[in-house]
């Protein structure tokens, strides 16, 4: 590459894709590779959110089954609850939350900044100018707020603050009921907190098919007290003598809840206040416009993560880089292929998804077949004390996968076989064919295979 640009590669943003396609480029020696970030390296993924929050849930999670058992009932369970915090902050640091000294072993080049661009080939970091010939930007996403009145009046949680909490509030609003707002909700139930959930669609999870938010729902409100108000929109946040209180509307009425915190889990926007116009780069508010080889109108921009839309997902952002920085290098012109991608939320039971769900399938007229297994109807259940949850896989008339849901403890895990049939289009009488475990709930997967492969 031509060496009148101070850089071959610029990275805006080190979020899991934009640290996977950074190493990736400079792994090739000649390549001059610099990385921008704004807030703490490692992006939120490492700093404010997956790893934060499954040191968070894991705790709670395991504190509600303990306290759950009968051979424990009556005993005076305590935690101490800044110490969840201080667990948090020491596996990120573990992990090298914030730190650039992995990025500067692999020569990469890091400067904290926010970045915006003077034309295609130039960004302005201050009052710094840096020139590359190729940047990719990684920004990812920020938080969506909409039309609420009073967010500058009163104060309000994030779903990245939330749980950075040194005192465990008495009364918590959780406004989104989304996958994030339930893993919030979830958290802070399972700790004691009084819970109340807002959610705008007709259910929680409204991503998924309904019967998998309504067992979250049943779950949140038998075995957590968590109680939900959905058809609700939130219109503002307010304070007075008595305090704090949140104004929704649900069913043509106005109602209201006090709180000691609220936390806006609203979903999530593409992160896109970097000058994109002066570079010539196509964006609307849902995302920037790429190709299928992640390329922006501006053909030495690419751009990859959250920033260019779709579902916020880690695991689908660090595939996009991986997928990119192998064209960059080798010049090919791979693809990405999503299928078997897994989407989880990370409550109790766990929530795990592949594919399309039935909703999709009967509005795009696909045929199809399906197959549903209780959880309570295995022995797994009697073990883990859990009844609550399913498992339902619908097939195409040839036997392919075409959408899977999973609520179930270790959903996550369980998903997998399912998600590496799908993504290698195995038909569902190979997985029946799978010896499974029989006293786990991955013998329910072996009977619905089976109940499809008749």
């Amino acid at each position: 590459m031509g060496q009148k640009y101070n850089f071959d590669y610029v990275i805006i943003g080190s979020g899991p894709a934009g640290t996977a396609v950074a190493f990736a480029l400079a792994s090739k020696q000649k390549n001059r590779v610099a990385i921008i970030e704004d807030h703490a390296y490692g992006g939120c993924c490492l700093n404010t959110r997956d790893v934060p929050y499954s040191v968070c849930l894991n705790f709670s999670h395991t504190f509600a089954r303990l306290k759950s058992f009968p051979e424990i009932n009556g005993q005076d369970l305590h935690f101490n609850f800044p110490s969840v915090v201080l667990h948090q902050n020491q596996t990120i640091s573990a992990l090298g939350g914030g730190d650039t000294e992995a990025y500067e072993s692999a020569g990469i080049i890091c400067m904290f900044s926010h970045a915006h661009f003077i034309d295609a080939h130039t960004v302005a970091l201050g009052k710094e100018r840096i020139t590359s010939e190729y940047f990719i930007i990684a920004t990812g996403a920020k938080l969506k707020t909409g039309e609420i009145v009073g967010l500058e009046d009163v104060l309000y949680l994030t779903p990245e603050t939330a749980i950075k909490l040194r005192k465990l509030p008495r009364y918590a609003l959780v406004v989104g009921g989304g996958a994030t707002g339930c893993e919030i909700a979830s958290y802070y139930a399972e700790l004691g907190t009084s819970v109340f959930m807002i959610e705008a669609e007709d259910r929680l999870l409204p991503k998924e098919d309904p019967e998998v938010g309504e067992a979250i729902a049943e779950y949140f409100k038998t075995k957590l007290g968590v109680k939900v108000a959905t058809n609700a929109k939130a219109v503002s946040l307010e304070r007075d003598e008595m305090g704090k209180k949140v104004v929704f509307s649900t069913n043509g009425q106005e109602k209201s809840v006090r709180f000691d915190c609220v936390i806006l889990a609203t979903g999530s926007e593409p992160e896109l206040e970097l000058g994109l116009e002066n570079a010539g780069v196509k964006y609307t508010r849902d995302g920037i416009k790429v190709n299928k080889l992640f390329q922006t109108s501006a053909k030495n921009i690419y751009a990859v993560g959250d920033c260019i839309g779709g579902d916020s997902s880690t695991e689908r952002s660090e595939y996009q880089a991986t997928i990119l920085a192998n064209n960059l290098m080798n010049r090919s012109r791979l693809r990405a292929n999503y299928r078997g991608l897994t989407r989880v939320v990370n409550t109790y039971p766990e929530v795990a998804s592949i594919g399309m769900t039935e909703t999709e399938l009967k509005k795009s007229r696909i045929k199809y077949t399906k197959a549903t297994a209780r959880v309570k109807d295995f022995p797994a259940s009697k073990v883990e004390r859990i009844e609550a949850g399913f498992i339902k896989v619908m097939t195409s008339s040839t036997g392919k996968i075409l959408g899977a849901s999973i609520v179930a403890p270790n959903a996550s895990m369980l998903i997998t076989e399912l998600a590496l049939a799908m993504r290698s289009n195995l038909s569902i009488a190979e997985v029946a064919d799978l010896p499974h475990i029989s006293n786990g709930f991955s013998v329910a997967i072996k009977e619905v295979a089976e109940a499809l492969s008749r």
